[in-house]
């Protein structure tokens, strides 16, 4: 099936790409594995997007995107992709239900996905304590004690931030110093609301219906303790969503996808929008902005080719 473009992803990124191009009148499609609204659909709350001064559940907010996106138009079909090869000047989609897609623009919206440790508790409590976004989650636990796992910048950033809501911050690192650039690790070993508890890993997230604490291990002496926390935020990593077209484009050296201001990508005609980009912020608001830049630029390039 041939059209001039197809987005990959309708997360905040993908869906407003999906909004500006059928606005504009370009024949595409957008083509999810899952249900619209990818991370942002599974957050629980989200409290700090324009234009909502009361927190919204973040599945109604991908909703709301998705229902104003088809609005103008726009075609979601549900399928996995399974690689995206180029053909004749063209980029031909192949999916796992069988059906090609041949575009001759891309945007690749796919975002990351947060490495998950898997310990006991960890996913069960996902939206119910356990978040892998302080900026999003943070003014949740507003007065509560939280734990944050891992050692370098987003962790220790992270842990500085929700200071300015819990009552006391318990960073568990696996080794004896951080990896966090020296002067953020200074930023926060000069906030006595951060406990780090060096040499310690978690082994179980304590509670049923939502977080009650987190059990940590020594790794120099196995012995175990139990912290009473009403949150638990996760920073060991992201991986970018790019299985299937990982040698398209260039990438950095943590597999995220290098574009220029216009969203363009190494490779022509094709751009980047949402968490899958190198980037500094992943948020909602910043996938926005992307995705309607990536439309933009699609469509300039659609019509200078």
């Amino acid at each position: 099936m041939e059209t001039e473009l197809v987005i990959l992803g309708a997360g905040p990124g993908g869906l407003t790409a999906g909004m500006y191009a059928a606005r504009a009148r370009i024949p595409l499609l957008l083509l999810e594995r899952a249900l619209p609204g990818g991370q942002m659909a599974a957050t629980e709350m989200v409290d700090n997007y324009p234009g909502f001064d009361e927190p919204i559940f973040g599945y109604e907010l991908a909703r709301r995107m998705e229902a104003h996106a088809r609005r103008f138009g726009l075609e979601i079909v549900q399928t996995g992709v399974e690689r995206v090869s180029v053909r004749a000047e063209r980029y031909v989609v192949e999916t796992d239900c069988g059906i090609d897609y041949s575009c001759r623009a891309l945007i690749l919206a796919t975002g990351a996905s947060p490495v998950k440790l898997g310990i006991p508790g960890e996913l069960e409590l996902v939206g119910k304590g356990v978040s892998y976004c302080a900026v999003c989650d943070g003014p949740f636990f507003r007065d509560l004690e939280v734990a944050v796992v891992g050692g370098g910048d987003s962790a220790v950033e992270e842990s500085i931030y929700l200071t300015r809501f819990a009552s006391k911050v318990h960073l568990i690192h696996r080794r004896d110093q951080l990896r966090a650039v020296k002067e953020i690790q200074e930023r926060a070993f000069a906030e006595p609301r951060i406990v780090v508890h060096w040499d310690s890993v978690p082994v179980e997230v304590l509670g049923q219906k939502d977080v009650q604490g987190l059990r940590i291990r020594s790794r120099k002496s196995g012995a175990e303790t139990d912290l009473t926390v009403g949150g638990v935020f996760f920073y060991v990593g992201l991986h970018p969503n790019t299985q299937g077209f990982e040698q398209l484009v260039d990438v950095d050296d943590r597999g995220f996808i290098i574009t220029d201001a216009r969203m363009a990508c190494s490779r022509p005609g094709v751009f980047a929008a949402g968490d899958v980009r190198a980037k500094v912020l992943r948020q909602i608001s910043t996938a926005v902005g992307d995705g309607a830049v990536a439309a933009y630029s699609a469509q300039q390039y659609l019509e200078a080719h």
